[in-house]
């Protein structure tokens, strides 16, 4: 007894000391700082130099009998600093990411651990629990207290049940009350004082997904779906949840949680280079990822499946003549998959009896003769009921599957996911998942998980308007993979849009459609069009399907949360940009500094701009070439809902003197 006293008595002596002076943990730089105190709460405020960005958050961690993170007793801490490079299987902004922070270990009474990670562009904590048995997680508290009024760009479904395809709301921070309705992560914080601050977690793992509301005092606290218990039918994609458990989640008393972290950036620019939920997601546990490639798909479901023309002797729709003419155009422009979307199997509940119309087995084996692979779309309901498929699917030659309509994230749809990609890779196939909630490390964990869905992307026509795409690559792209299907031939400005399959359309300029294919980031990046609408536009489509779905580099050129992005990507010795921007303005103008290239090397840059006439005919676009070198500055002229795409190439043997 007189030992365990005297620990409480220094656990009480230890904690007193660090909730009057806290605990600091600085970023490698400097810049950021990361303060905590130890008193009825952990709570932790972050600055950027004498910039108060966060102000006294908490968190803790409730569970059935105790409360993990009240009244904290430290028992140590500890402190590390970490430099390492990392490299990502699936490359979507950089082939190396410098993974590089100051970490802290505080060690409490009651066997939990949390931990701070300060790097140079943000901070992220995780709890670490080390108990024997199995935990009932009732809550997590993530409390977020505003130092003053802030503007959050956010999405706001109207329940737990989500596909996380809401358009953004942008809420002023003290007029969101907490009767209102919760919003999804990622979420973007503008401090209204040069600072953009964005929120999201990574390493979910047997645990739900966050979501977030208002706290009532200018400021945020996390909320989470509960376990579901009892389900229901609900037709052939989904079920209905009758009950659920008092808990959010029932494990593993012995494990760490999913990190929360901040992503804290001066520049707009810097939101699009961040690589956090990569460097905080457990790395690759596959040993063999030689078969994971990632590449472009042609997709029917977009344009309806109804290529015509000359060239087109057959009635098209979904049946074998079409898939092969899609196979055929795939091939030909060196495309890496088709998609067979909803159709290609005799009953949606049914994964192993093809529609005799379309005949798998036969796209399989004449895709595969012309080195192109076949994804197969499924609901995540027949895949639950028939986990055996993803075997029977490798003995076809499937190379992946794409999986929809999961629309929650609760605890046993996140374990879902994991159990998915795991089973997947066992039979070398990839995952692309639809209907989902966003990126939060499963697919560094399984690099087979080549994208998700969960945007709103080109498949919603009218609901798809570049003045809320725009904010794509600062919020839902930041944080991971994002299948938007873009690749429209069919352009129009929003206030003349029409469009209806076969003749679909999207909202903004032929250049805004290009450039998407290098500002968006996916492992597979689908063209969404009829394939005769590429084949009448030829020079667009070379364009488009010569660039690559991952990068060696990234370099952010010019960036304004919600107005435009310019970005230049390389692969190997090419460079590509891309440019995109909203409708607010008829023109916008950018003076653009190559300094990017390698110096002393001459480059043939083809660009795509909008046409003069783009303003009011979104289809008008002009193809320009020009040679160019580090010290060239190049002029990128935007209309409304436009954009811009260009191509770098090294001039062979042509040196500067």
């Amino acid at each position: 007894m007189k030992k365990i006293t005297c620990v409480f008595l220094l656990s009480v002596a230890i904690t007193t000391v660090y909730a009057q002076k806290g605990i600091k943990l600085t970023s490698p730089n400097g810049d950021l700082t990361t303060e905590i105190k130890l008193t009825d709460k952990i709570y932790y405020s972050v600055w950027c130099k004498s910039d108060t960005l966060l102000q006294d958050n908490f968190l803790r961690l409730h569970l059935d009998d105790k409360v993990l993170g009240d009244r904290p007793k430290l028992l140590s801490k500890k402190e590390k600093q970490i430099n390492e490079q990392l490299k990502p299987i699936v490359p979507l902004k950089f082939s190396t990411v410098e993974n590089t922070y100051n970490q802290l270990l505080l060690h409490f009474k009651d066997k939990y651990t949390v931990e701070f990670r300060t790097y140079n562009d943000g901070v992220a904590y995780r709890i670490i629990t080390d108990m024997k048995d199995s935990i009932n997680i009732v809550s997590e508290e993530m409390n977020i207290n505003f130092p003053s009024e802030q503007l959050l760009h956010v999405q706001q479904p109207g329940g737990f049940k989500t596909a996380y395809e809401e358009i953004y709301s942008h809420i002023n921070s003290r007029e969101w009350k907490p009767t209102d309705k919760m919003a999804v992560l990622p979420m973007l914080i503008d401090t209204k004082k040069s600072y953009k601050i964005l929120v999201s977690e990574s390493d979910l793992s047997d645990y739900p997904c966050m979501f977030v509301k208002s706290n009532g005092q200018n400021g945020i606290t996390s909320v989470f779906p509960k376990v579901p218990i009892k389900f229901g039918d609900d037709g052939d994609r989904s079920v209905k949840i009758l009950a659920e458990a008092d808990y959010i989640a029932r494990t593993a008393g012995q494990r760490s949680f999913p990190w929360r972290y901040f992503v804290i950036s001066k520049q707009d620019t810097e939101i699009l280079t961040n690589t956090m939920t990569y460097r905080l997601a457990t790395k690759n546990v596959l040993s063999d990822v030689s078969w994971i490639k990632p590449g472009q798909a042609s997709w029917e479901w977009w344009n309806g499946a109804k290529p015509y023309g000359p060239d087109v002797n057959f009635v098209s729709g979904y049946n074998l003549d079409t898939y092969k003419y899609f196979i055929d155009f795939a091939a030909k422009f060196g495309m890496a998959y088709i998609i067979m979307d909803e159709g290609w199997a005799k009953n949606t509940r049914d994964p192993y009896t093809p529609n005799p119309e379309v005949d798998v087995h036969e796209i399989i084996k004449y895709g595969k003769e012309r080195n192109v692979g076949v994804f197969l779309w499924l609901t995540w309901l027949t895949v639950e009921k028939n986990l055996e498929l993803f075997e029977k699917f490798a003995s076809w030659g499937v190379k992946g599957v794409k999986i929809d309509f999961m629309d929650r994230s609760d605890q046993w749809m996140v374990n879902y996911y994991e159990r998915i990609a795991k089973t997947a890779a066992k039979h070398n196939l990839l995952v692309d998942f639809h209907g989902s909630f966003k990126p939060a490390g499963l697919e560094y964990k399984y690099p087979n998980v080549i994208s998700y869905e969960g945007v709103r992307g080109m498949e919603q026509m009218g609901g798809c308007y570049p003045d809320n795409s725009v904010y794509l690559p600062f919020i839902r792209n930041a944080v991971g993979p994002m299948d938007y299907t873009p690749g429209a031939m069919i352009s129009m400005q929003p206030n003349v849009y029409r469009s209806e399959r076969p003749n679909s359309a999207s909202i903004g300029t032929r250049a805004y459609q290009m450039g998407l294919f290098v500002i968006f980031e996916s492992g597979i990046q689908m063209l969404a069009d009829n394939p005769t609408m590429y084949y009448r536009n030829e020079e667009c489509t070379d364009f488009i399907t010569n660039v690559p779905t991952t990068w060696d580099e990234t370099v952010a050129l010019d960036a304004k949360v919600g107005e435009h992005v310019i970005v230049a990507k390389r692969k190997g010795e090419k460079w590509y940009i891309g440019g995109m921007t909203n409708s607010k303005e008829d023109w916008r103008n950018f003076e653009q500094k190559l300094t990017f290239l390698t110096e002393g090397k001459t480059y043939r840059m083809t660009s795509f701009e909008d046409g003069i006439n783009a303003v009011g005919q979104a289809m008008d676009y002009r193809k320009k070439s020009v040679e160019v070198n580090s010290t060239s500055s190049i002029s990128i002229k935007l209309a409304k809902s436009g954009g811009f795409a260009a191509v770098l190439e090294p001039v062979n043997n042509k040196r500067l003197q």
